[in-house]
């Protein structure tokens, strides 16, 4: 499906950082963690009688009321990101106890505003540049907030159309992303679970292809596994270890001179190598968008290898999918389509709350084959077999619901916009911070992400992650990049704008440490 449902779609500018509630931005509380109603030196003020006897169905007959307190509060919290610190340092308060009668929504909301709230984040917030993290737009949460309150199980086709829509959100994700028709996908948590779940039927097709099925006989009937990459992620490593082929499976191949992607001959030569011990089959892991440089491995020319040894490509393209939104950039993954598995991580440039994240493959037969569950109370396994057979999960929230909102909302249009800022926008720092005496940058700013480091000490940069959290104006992580410490801004959030640019490069410029 190509259309998008109902009226023209508003561009991205029509999403505001205006939203109601202004006025009663001074009715949050006060920071700081001072104040602890449930500590536990007050345990014995909880209230005992009353409400507090049955506070569930006092609340029951209040709920109309008490949602829309709910609302107001969510409200005022999304007006004050701009004010709310980018990130906190940690100060945990004392331990409470778990209440006896419990205090009711009211006061448990009074007491989560006073003892908690305060020292949140603002995660989604227009300078939180750490971990490639997006925000939540106004449709994206409208559709988490629904679905909490309709609460499905999209899992099972059998009491629901949840399936149905998830199925639809699916269809818009693949034609947004360009994949062919044979790409079937399913909503998972995250990168590392759409990876774990790439790579689990990527490890049952190394068993077709040797004759065994994993899934009913184990790991120990495949034998030695090589997955061939360039510059793995992280996640990688941890889902080869759960899925039982270990972290030692991964051969890393030579990387182009400067760069993070995959030097394709020497990829060619390792493939070759195998051919030679036997013919076994690998698992090659591609990269489309690095964490650290935001570089792109060639996948049109990793997948022509294809033609002369066998092996099956996985695409981590958890954020650098989005690239294909940009006319300038769609190039980058070119040949997305062609892998037999695809990660890509929702909850970053799509700017849905976490967790959301979505795995395509082509081989869904295999898929089946590894997470199929039989039980007497599920449907019988079909053509189009429900979600409950396709991942790790039996059950789960219908994380579809967000996506489908924000899709339907925006369109591929105010998605594209998002990108294309947020790109203008990171290519904008980092010619900033070239610009700045104290800062080297350590790739060129070739997507969303700016790697960086301090040009003479960079053993000192973790002094201005600290400043920069310190200061409340912006959030960076640290990383290392080809061995030198460096922090990484990455721009993934509808909010962020040219001002809040401005913010970032002056306490950085701030934060540069003094000789």
């Amino acid at each position: 499906m190509n259309a998008t449902p109902g009226p023209a779609t508003p561009r991205v500018p029509a999403l505001s950082n205006d939203l109601p509630g202004a006025e009663h931005a001074r009715d949050l509380p006060e920071a700081g963690y001072a104040r602890d109603p449930l500590g536990a030196e007050h345990a014995h003020d909880l209230p005992e009688s009353g409400h507090a006897r049955d506070p569930l169905g006092a609340d029951r007959a209040r709920v109309p009321e008490l949602m829309e307190a709910v609302s107001a509060y969510a409200v005022r919290i999304l007006d004050g990101l701009d004010d709310r610190p980018a990130a906190r340092v940690p100060v945990r308060p004392e331990p409470a106890p778990l209440p006896g009668a419990g205090i009711g929504l009211e006061r448990a909301m009074e007491v989560f505003a006073t003892r908690w709230e305060p020292g949140f984040a603002a995660g989604p917030g227009p300078r939180y540049l750490g971990f490639v993290t997006g925000g939540a737009t106004p449709a994206a949460l409208a559709g988490d907030w629904l679905t909490g309150t309709l609460d499905q199980n999209p899992t099972s086709g059998l009491d629901s159309l949840a399936p149905d829509l998830e199925r639809e959100t699916v269809t818009w994700l693949r034609d947004l992303f360009g994949l062919p028709r044979e790409h079937e996908g399913v909503f998972v948590s995250g990168a590392t679970m759409s990876n774990l779940a790439g790579l689990a039927i990527a490890r049952e097709w190394l068993g077709e292809v040797r004759g065994v099925s994993v899934a009913e006989e184990g790991t120990a009937a495949l034998g030695p596994v090589t997955v061939l990459s360039g510059s793995p992620h992280s996640s990688v490593a941890k889902a080869l270890s759960v899925l039982g082929l270990g972290r030692s499976a991964i051969r890393r191949v030579g990387v182009l001179p400067g760069r993070e992607a995959v030097d394709v001959d020497l990829l060619a030569r390792e493939l070759e190598r195998l051919d030679r011990l036997g013919g076994a089959p690998a698992i090659v892991v591609a990269n489309a968008g690095t964490v650290n440089t935001v570089d792109f491995d060639d996948l049109r020319a990793i997948a022509a290898l294809r033609e002369r040894h066998p092996f099956w490509l996985h695409v981590d393209a958890a954020f650098g999918a989005f690239a294909a939104l940009s006319a300038g950039h769609a190039h980058l993954v070119a040949g997305l389509g062609e892998a037999d598995s695809v990660c890509v991580d929702l909850h970053k440039w799509l700017n849905v709350p976490y967790d959301s994240a979505v795995q395509f493959t082509r081989r869904r037969n295999l898929q089946v084959r590894v997470f199929r569950n039989a039980a007497a109370y599920l449907t019988p396994l079909g053509e189009d077999p429900d979600f409950v057979h396709l991942t790790p999960e039996n059950s789960r929230r219908l994380r579809a619901l967000p996506a489908w909102f924000t899709l339907a909302a925006y369109g591929r249009e105010g998605h594209a916009e998002i990108v294309r800022r947020d790109i203008d926008l990171a290519a904008g720092l980092g010619e900033r911070i070239a610009a700045m005496p104290a800062y080297r940058l350590l790739a060129p700013v070739r997507l969303n992400v700016v790697c960086f480091t301090l040009a003479s000490t960079p053993d000192r940069i973790d002094e201005v992650a600290d400043a920069v959290t310190g200061s409340g104006e912006a959030f960076l992580t640290t990383t290392v990049h080809d061995g030198v410490p460096a922090l990484r801004a990455a721009f993934s959030n509808w909010r962020t704008t040219e001002a809040d640019v401005d913010r970032v490069a002056k306490i950085l410029a701030e934060a540069a440490p003094r000789p």
